[in-house]
């Protein structure tokens, strides 16, 4: 890679760290607000499920920061960045950093560290760039994960609440504005997060994040739509679509041989994850055929979106629905189509054909763990730790998304010319 390829730390990356923790407490807090209204209103069932959302949520996040801070702790430079004062907040104290996760405050500390080493390195002009740039890769894979374990089903059931009670109260319209705020701002920072690994970056405008965030928003949008319009005549099947095809996605996953984590539980926890993003929208997860999988994928989703729809418009009550059925029969099916096209539209105009992922450095034998390969011709600021910080897991989802199988397989015949 370039000197000058690999992203150094902005006020951006400052603002959007900033940014991210206030939406994550704003959506966190307006989730507190909608449990108690359903506790003091009698709403138990709701209040149980929507609570069980946010346990779930909290607990599968902690668990990935925690096998990440353990992965880092390995790191060669890890115990320059702890006298430098500069790691995961309490990162260095295992039991203290351990208690914090199971109190459900690791991801916060995370959210914390990296507004705390971002302001270092923005205002004061201290070294640890390369670290900022880290931690915040780390936050946008994060957030994905927290948007599709609470966001995206919370949204689905407050749609359902307002289908099943035919009225809409304020509390609820903060939800669903605070959950869609969520998903459409992960969006945002996760295909930033991915374009910082491109060589171009700075030629990148934001006219490539707003059609990737269209894309996804109208892809997602029907897609929650849909599955409350089912819950909502079917509610005691909707769990059981949910496991059928969990399974079915997990078992994709493990086909594809995915090789995102460090362990073999932490594989199967990130499996178990992509399964339930893919039950909102598609999430490319190993190297190869992507356009193949992913026409799949949309195929099966299409169908399966269909079959909800018209579930739901043959059980529907004709009298309360009066009002909107026939405009959501025909609008979903429409928005979903215009999701595709801009999906076709940036994959066609604005996404980069041709990215060659980082190589090692010319001598390293094949076999050398990941958190000891250098980047190539990487510019060092901090000296002793700059050529251990890239960060393999972000690294791993630009590769997938980004590059060709071509490209890298002309990528390691170049690495093998080296050697």
């Amino acid at each position: 890679m370039d000197r000058a390829t690999f992203s150094k730390y902005s006020w951006i990356d400052f603002a959007f760290s900033v940014v991210g923790v206030c939406t994550f407490l704003v959506d966190w807090g307006s989730d507190v607000w909608v449990a108690t209204e359903f506790y003091c209103r009698g709403d138990f069932f709701w209040f149980g499920v929507l609570v069980g959302l946010m346990v779930l949520s909290s607990v599968v996040v902690q668990m990935f920061s925690w096998f990440w801070l353990k992965y880092d702790r390995e790191l060669p430079g890890f115990s320059a960045l702890t006298r430098r004062g500069t790691t995961v907040l309490f990162g260095d104290r295992v039991k203290l950093s351990c208690l914090l996760h199971v109190l459900q405050l690791g991801f916060l500390c995370r959210h914390i560290s990296a507004i705390r080493q971002g302001f270092r390195v923005w205002w004061r002009k201290e070294e640890g760039s390369e670290y900022a740039v880290y931690l915040t890769h780390d936050l946008s894979m994060l957030r994905l994960i927290e948007t599709f374990c609470e966001s995206a089903p919370q949204l689905t059931l407050m749609i359902y609440v307002m289908l099943c009670t035919n009225k809409a109260r304020t509390v609820q319209f903060v939800s669903i504005a605070a959950s869609t705020t969520s998903i459409a701002w992960m969006v945002v920072d996760y295909h930033r997060s991915l374009r910082s690994f491109l060589p171009d970056k700075a030629k990148q405008g934001w006219g490539s994040s707003l059609i990737y965030f269209l894309w996804n928003l109208l892809l997602i949008a029907p897609r929650v739509a849909a599955l409350a319009l089912f819950a909502s005549v079917l509610p005691g099947y909707i769990a059981a679509h949910f496991l059928m095809l969990w399974v079915v996605f997990v078992l994709w996953a493990w086909r594809q041989r995915t090789d995102f984590m460090d362990s073999v539980s932490g594989e199967w926890l990130y499996r178990a994850t992509v399964g339930l993003i893919w039950y909102f929208s598609w999430f490319n997860v190993a190297e190869g055929r992507t356009r193949a999988r992913s026409l799949i994928y949309h195929t099966f989703i299409t169908t399966d979106g269909v079959i909800l729809l018209v579930t739901w418009w043959c059980y529907k009550d004709p009298v309360q629905t009066e009002s909107y059925a026939l405009a959501l029969f025909i609008t979903l099916p429409f928005t979903y189509l215009l999701g595709l096209l801009f999906k076709t539209l940036y994959y066609c105009c604005f996404h980069p054909k041709l990215w060659r992922p980082p190589m090692r450095d010319p001598g390293l034998p094949d076999d050398l763990p990941d958190a000891e390969v250098t980047v190539r011709d990487f510019s060092i600021q901090d000296g002793a730790i700059s050529s251990e910080l890239l960060n393999k897991r972000m690294a791993c989802h630009a590769t997938h998304f980004y590059s060709e199988q071509k490209v890298l397989k002309n990528a390691k015949n170049e690495e093998s010319a080296h050697l």
